[in-house]
């Protein structure tokens, strides 16, 4: 539980180094100054100097930060981000979301070459499913026949009765029905179909530990999993940004959050990432991904104290041909961090706590 609820943890601080390293690596090859990359927060543990910046590993363990030369303004140094142009300014914010995106298609490719099953049990659900060895009990009929694990249940039959197996129930109830009969099984093993015959035990078993998978993604041939990647990356994007789209019309309105819809902070997010794991490496990889996109989207609204509220002051700035004062622009964005703050102590009481208990109780 503990080494789980770790990795939930480390995977969120890695996703924040390299939104912070999108911002780092942008601000150096714009000849920035950049004064210090930090993996978590201070107070600071260990900190080396390279040239001119500063890379440091801090005490609490909830993220990265980077600082760059100027960035509050007033400074119009050749070396500091206030005494860039617009576009320059505009690509160093940018960076920060943009490596979102960038881990997200590159995890995704990862996922399209090995795919993601999650058990569903026999319950209604819509999406490709598939009944699935997950064990062959050593001695048993299914041993002897030559399955396997991963192999893919697809039909039973004996004599004139032929049953198609759609789910694990399939499975024993026919074996109930035929107990000690020779039956005909035809499976999928690495796409290629196979048929065998098996002789039940009197109990109606094979000898199988079975269970119905919900296909997420397929695994596709490597050659296409990059463009496969990408292609699901803007579909997962444009998904989001519509549902962002009807949420706040949905608030605008008064309709509050959609039904069954509800926030999660940081705790939250590490509760379903460590759900996640427990379903499987490919399964946890595709999460982490979907979590990047989103954490590109929400750093993108027009809020101070995130990447968008830095977008949304530089476009005033060129829309009024000057920059904002510094002071003002940093009053603003201390307000909404506050704010950001305390909205993330309210979701984390209200709900994320709630969710943490319901976790440790498993």
């Amino acid at each position: 539980m503990i080494l789980i609820i770790v990795l939930a943890v480390a995977s969120i601080v890695v996703l924040m180094v390299i939104h912070e390293f999108g911002h780092f690596i942008v601000a150096k090859k714009c000849g920035v100054r950049v004064e210090e990359f930090g993996i978590g927060y201070p107070p600071r543990i260990f900190g080396k100097k390279i040239k001119d910046t500063i890379y440091s590993i801090n005490l609490i363990p909830l993220g990265a930060f980077v600082r760059i030369y100027g960035e509050e303004g007033g400074i119009e140094d050749y070396k500091s981000f206030s005494g860039l142009s617009f576009g320059k300014r505009m690509g160093i914010v940018l960076g920060g979301v943009i490596s979102f995106w960038i881990a997200a298609i590159i995890l995704f490719t990862i996922v399209f070459n090995i795919g993601v099953k999650v058990p569903v049990g026999d319950g209604d659900i819509s999406g490709l499913t598939q009944v699935e060895i997950l064990n062959v009990i050593p001695s048993s009929p299914a041993e002897s026949a030559g399955f396997k694990s991963g192999d893919v249940l697809k039909q039973i039959s004996s004599g004139l009765q032929t049953k198609e197996i759609k789910k694990t129930s399939d499975v024993s109830d026919f074996g109930a029905s035929h107990k000690g009969e020779s039956v005909s099984l035809l499976f999928e093993r690495k796409g290629k179909p196979i048929e065998v015959e098996a002789v039940l035990t009197e109990e109606g078993k094979m000898g199988v530990v079975i269970e119905r998978m919900y296909i997420v993604i397929e695994k596709q041939p490597w050659y296409l999993t990059p463009v496969k990647a990408i292609a699901f990356c803007i579909d997962l994007t444009s998904k989001a940004l519509v549902a962002l789209g009807q949420l706040v019309l949905g608030l605008v309105l008064g309709q509050g959050l959609m039904p069954g819809a509800e926030p999660a902070g940081p705790v939250g997010l590490t509760v379903f990432l460590a759900r996640a794991v427990e379903l499987g490496a490919g399964f946890f990889l595709y999460f982490i991904a979907a979590i990047s996109v989103l954490l590109a989207i929400f750093n993108l609204l027009p809020i101070p104290a995130l990447d968008g509220g830095k977008v949304l002051f530089l476009l005033i700035e060129k829309f009024r041909k000057k920059p904002i004062s510094p002071k003002i622009e940093q009053g603003i964005t201390a307000v909404f961090f506050f704010l950001l703050i305390a909205a993330s102590i309210v979701v984390t009481i209200k709900y994320d706590i709630p969710r943490f208990s319901e976790f440790l109780k498993k």
